[in-house]
């Protein structure tokens, strides 16, 4: 072929962007490469600036009362009703119709979209004040009640999204439709990493006891990096053998051999990079380079058998099986404790259209003592302060039952329009409860919460302005909060 001819083929639109324009991607990608710290300067050169991994940001936008967040994500909605929204309304006109005023029309799911009425429920588990910040918690979640006072109860969350996959996707990147980074991805975009040898954003999964048939599954795409570099995706942590695959070197090769593979690799895909000017090839790059270093940091941070007695009584005695939501929320604070900066744990089995009363039991189990335990485990380490500790799912659950209601059982259906989280540390003021909904816990009367205030709180903590962190994709600059979202001062330190 002719050599210009072969050159125009490899010069793609991407390729000749990049070379022209820079762009932040490289930035994003210079910053986190091997053990030196790269930026780019206000004309788009990419300089070494020293030690450390850093992200694209030149500088926070305002000081971070935050360093890191640890994000305990209830996987189906759990649901408010029975857990922090107190409603004896419900338990007075147990069985009666819903009033369409209060309904107001609102779109239902196709589970309950065909029922000839909707027959208000209470819930069956009792309520008491808690703490000196009085909040109501469900006698569920005890261990959760003895720490009220650190918590921030926010119980006037709303979303647009009605069912599980468009509303998970929303709270993790910004938008119902899949494609867009997710909230760690930002992160690791934008701040970089405080630990070489670990990824700035790590994932952890476990299953619920509370429902163990037809539990809403979860796509690695939730902790995807969309449209930045590959570099920035989240790393899930298994619990398994192999923590994390594919990391572990196959038999017969030590580590001089990999180092030189790595080492020869890299050559070529420089050689590749120099021709193509495709930044991915940077990226993956990096990806071996960081692997690489993770084979020694990975066993240290999951190995917990050093942890002591008390540790463990704290936590559980689940903390002692590998991959139950007790587990990951140790590894989590270990995970904390070296740099990471985004922990993301998934916990499912809260979707509960029936037997609402048991399962809720057994979901609640799960993860009450553990939740607590990590708040305290922080703050007995002076973490806690810099740690954003978030607690909550993706809607909450409708006010009357889905399906026949009994005397000891019924279910709910997916309710977007008001729900329940806390958060803790960080930054957020512990012991208060924000937000009112009405007396038949279906409509928010005062301080509305949306998924994107929540997510521009989430970065203003971090210290970071929502509306700058942006990312060019497509003629358009995108951002974790889309085109809205408004910071929540008055939950703020």
């Amino acid at each position: 072929m002719n050599p210009f001819e072969e050159r125009s083929l490899q010069l793609n639109r991407r390729a000749f962007l990049s070379k022209t324009a820079v762009g932040l991607g490289a930035a994003a990608l210079g910053s986190l490469l091997g053990l030196r710290c790269f930026r780019a300067n206000d004309k788009g050169i990419i300089t070494e600036t020293g030690q450390g991994i850093e992200g694209v940001l030149q500088a926070l936008h305002h000081p971070a009362k935050a360093k890191r967040i640890i994000y305990l994500f209830q996987s189906g909605g759990p649901s408010q009703l029975e857990l922090f929204d107190y409603k004896p309304l419900l338990q007075k006109r147990r069985g009666e119709d819903l009033p369409e005023s209060v309904r107001q029309g609102q779109r239902l799911t196709g589970m309950t979209a065909g029922q000839d009425s909707f027959p208000l429920v209470g819930s069956l588990f009792p309520f008491q004040q808690r703490g000196q910040s009085g909040a109501w918690v469900s006698d569920l979640m005890p261990y959760t009640a003895k720490i009220a006072d650190e918590l921030c109860i926010v119980k006037s969350m709303y979303t647009e999204a009605i069912n599980h996959d468009p509303a998970i996707t929303f709270f993790q990147t910004g938008s119902q439709q899949p494609g867009r980074p997710s909230i760690g991805s930002w992160l690791s975009y934008g701040l970089g990493s405080d630990n070489e040898n670990l990824p700035a954003f790590s994932v952890l999964l476990s299953r619920g006891t509370g429902r163990t048939n037809g539990q809403q599954p979860l796509y690695s795409r939730l902790w995807g990096n969309g449209f930045l570099h590959s570099l920035h995706q989240g790393v899930q942590f298994r619990a398994a053998q192999d923590p994390v695959l594919y990391l572990n070197d196959p038999e017969g090769l030590g580590r001089k051999g990999r180092r030189k593979m790595l080492d020869q690799l890299e050559q070529l895909n420089s050689m590749y990079y120099d021709e193509v000017q495709d930044p991915e090839t940077q990226s993956r790059i990096a990806q071996y380079e960081m692997a690489y270093r993770m084979q020694t940091s990975v066993p240290e941070v999951m190995s917990v058998e050093g942890e002591p007695d008390y540790i463990y009584n704290m936590y559980g005695p689940d903390a002692m099986t590998p991959g139950t939501f007790a587990s990951n929320c140790l590894l989590a604070r270990r995970l904390a404790e070296k740099g990471v900066r985004f922990i993301q744990l998934y916990h499912m089995g809260w979707d509960h259209h029936d037997n609402l009363p048991s399962d809720i039991s057994k979901q609640a189990k799960d993860v009450d003592q553990a939740s607590a335990a990590l708040v305290m485990d922080l703050k007995q380490r002076g973490m806690l302060e810099d740690t954003l500790v978030i607690w909550g799912g993706e809607f909450g659950r409708t006010n009357y039952s889905q399906g026949l209601l009994t005397d000891t059982n019924y279910g709910r259906d997916h309710h977007p329009r008001c729900f329940s989280i806390w958060m803790a540390g960080g930054g957020v003021k512990p012991g208060i409860v924000y937000g009112e909904t009405d007396e038949f816990g279906y409509n928010i009367t005062k301080n509305p919460v949306h998924v994107h205030d929540f997510q521009a709180t989430m970065l203003h903590l971090l210290g970071i302005d929502h509306e700058q962190l942006t990312y060019k994709y497509q003629g358009r600059r995108f951002r974790l909060t889309d085109v809205e979202g408004h910071v929540v001062k008055d939950i703020l330190l």
